[in-house]
């Protein structure tokens, strides 16, 4: 028994990384749900509320390469500390009345403070389990992704509760990440192995030169890209397109939509899975699952529910499996001592275009309809998996 709690406590630095990404999904995702609130207290429009969700998504992806490359010099664990409790304190602000254009400066902070941490933990995890990175972060992004599950219900039912006003919301993700910036601060650096001194963050300008002249780095950078766009704007449209394009009810569409996210559980099994059977060889699979469930969706909406389901749950499964084996494989690729900046240079790219696909798949489907929209973002997809096959040849040639 003794050592089996033992090796359960081995586990620590994993489980704290994973809730403190889970409170900043948590964080991020509450807004949404009060912007008819926010319209109503401030007398604001929806661009108003729309355009300060912006600011806080533009704030976190912003923050993507410096906390990286900052990790490179100080080390994770600082960082991932001192973006949570940013993240922390601009909660226990939100959980008192303020102005207008003070709510939204504490909204950017909040932005800011949870983007420094997914970049910086997915090199952090990799070094502390590095048998058993995919694993570690598919179970990173399995609690992340109930983070965003959590945040609206958490907003409903303070908006619902008699008395209770949904400042207490922050109030207690303000709290609990107060708490696990200790704990992770207190924790965290002793599972992390002796890093030689010649890694500590020693990567300069020409590191950065000889990581993007790598080609498949590039690649895979392709790959992750391509990806962004399809999965950010089929995410984005894919409610008003299975009401159009299908002939859905609001309801029916939007319970297909929730499962979309209710398979993301799937995370730790490809993870687990690709550190025993090779990355590539899982990334391969996962694209091509969530390519033949997206196609299906485009070709035939209008087939019978039990198909387009099944559809839609290929697409989910495909999309939330490959994400944990993209970190485990980009950390592979990446040299040690540019580990931190480079995953922050790729993930500010994945996310600038995933933020464009929205806008992208908006104009198409005003033009031309929403499956021809669908059908671009299943070129990009096919794409992506077309990068993977030349990865393999690749890598079986060297």
């Amino acid at each position: 028994m003794a050592r089996r709690l033992r090796g359960l406590a081995g586990y620590d630095a994993l489980v704290l990384t994973a809730l403190i990404w889970f409170l900043a999904k948590f964080l991020r995702y509450a807004f949404p749900p009060l912007f008819g609130t926010l319209q109503s207290t401030y007398g604001v429009s929806n661009a108003v509320v729309g355009s300060a969700f912006t600011a806080l998504m533009l704030a976190y992806a912003a923050m993507q390469f410096p906390s990286g490359l900052l990790a490179d010099r100080v080390g994770g664990v600082r960082v991932v500390t001192a973006g949570a409790i940013v993240a922390a304190v601009s909660a226990l602000a939100l959980s008192i009345p303020l102005p207008f254009a003070v709510f939204v400066g504490v909204m950017v902070f909040v932005g800011a403070g949870t983007g420094a941490h997914k970049t910086v933990a997915v090199r952090l995890l990799s070094r502390v389990y590095p048998a058993r990175t995919g694993r570690a972060l598919g179970v990173m992004d399995t609690f992340g992704a109930f983070g965003g599950v959590v945040a609206p219900a958490a907003v409903v039912w303070a908006l619902a509760a008699g008395g209770v006003e949904w400042h207490v919301v922050f109030l207690g993700g303000g709290i609990a990440g107060l708490v696990l910036a200790g704990l992770f601060r207190w924790r965290v650096p002793r599972r992390l192995p002796e890093e030689p001194a010649r890694e500590r963050g020693d990567g300069g300008a020409s590191a950065y030169r000889a990581l993007f002249s790598d080609r498949w780095f590039l690649v895979f950078v392709g790959v992750t890209v391509l990806f962004s766009f399809a999965y950010n704007g089929a995410v984005a449209f894919l409610p008003l397109y299975l009401e159009e394009a299908a002939g859905l009810s609001p309801a029916t569409a939007g319970t297909l939509y929730s499962s979309l996210f209710l398979v993301s559980l799937v995370q730790v099994v490809t993870g687990d899975v690709s550190d025993r059977l090779g990355r590539l060889t899982v990334i391969g699979g996962t694209l091509a699952l969530a390519t033949v469930g997206l196609a299906l969706v485009v070709a035939l909406p209008r087939s019978p529910l039990p198909v387009l389901a099944a559809s839609v749950v290929a697409f989910g499964l495909g999309s939330h499996g490959f994400r944990p084996v993209r970190g485990a494989y980009l950390v592979e690729l990446i040299p040690d001592s540019v580990a931190g900046g480079g995953l922050g240079v790729v993930r500010t790219a994945l996310m600038g275009v995933g933020a464009v696909a929205p806008a992208v798949v908006g104009i198409v489907s005003d033009i031309a309809g929403f499956q021809p929209a669908f059908a671009v973002l299943l070129g990009s997809l096919a794409a992506g998996l077309v990068l993977v096959g030349v990865l393999a040849v690749g890598e079986s040639r060297t």
